[in-house]
């Protein structure tokens, strides 16, 4: 694992400098410990190559509490989640940590959060109409189910 130091912290932007001239690679997940509770883990991600040994990352926690000089471990990969049957129903943050005062995911896959899109082939095409339930909008602007939809209102 590559070790290296907070440089600067900038709101969520956590610069990061590694020693011996091995940058992470971009998307890679940093991991840093928390400064108000040593069993929890501020997850970075690398989103800048800045030189001189340094990266950029984008902080997917609150930073309060971080300081210059404090260690930093390069993960080797991206940040991941877990997939399958066990997550339905259930809410997660970016990095898969479960937000819904349930007990974490007990998954056996993770995937990153960088994937590619299915090809199309793999995709389901059929055309199914989501049902809101407010009968003027079914009938006068109805919704197909998997479209990126928006109701607002009071």
């Amino acid at each position: 694992m590559n070790k290296g130091s907070i440089i600067q912290v900038m709101g969520p932007v956590v610069d990061i400098s590694f020693e011996g001239g091995e940058l992470p690679a971009l998307y890679n997940a940093i991991h840093l410990k928390s400064p108000e509770d040593d069993n929890e883990t501020i997850v970075c991600e690398v989103a800048l190559h800045l030189g001189d040994n340094s990266v950029r990352t984008v902080s997917m926690h609150t930073t309060d509490g971080l300081v210059r000089g404090q260690e930093a471990i390069d993960t080797g990969k991206p940040i991941s989640v877990p997939v399958g049957e066990k997550v339905l129903g259930r809410i997660l943050n970016v990095v898969g940590d479960p937000v819904d005062k349930k007990p974490p995911v007990e998954s056996e896959e993770r995937w990153s959060i960088h994937r590619d899109a299915p090809p199309f082939d793999e995709q389901d095409t059929s055309m199914e109409m989501l049902e809101t339930g407010i009968k003027v909008i079914d009938l006068l602007e109805p919704y197909l189910k998997g479209g990126k939809t928006g109701l607002f209102g009071g």
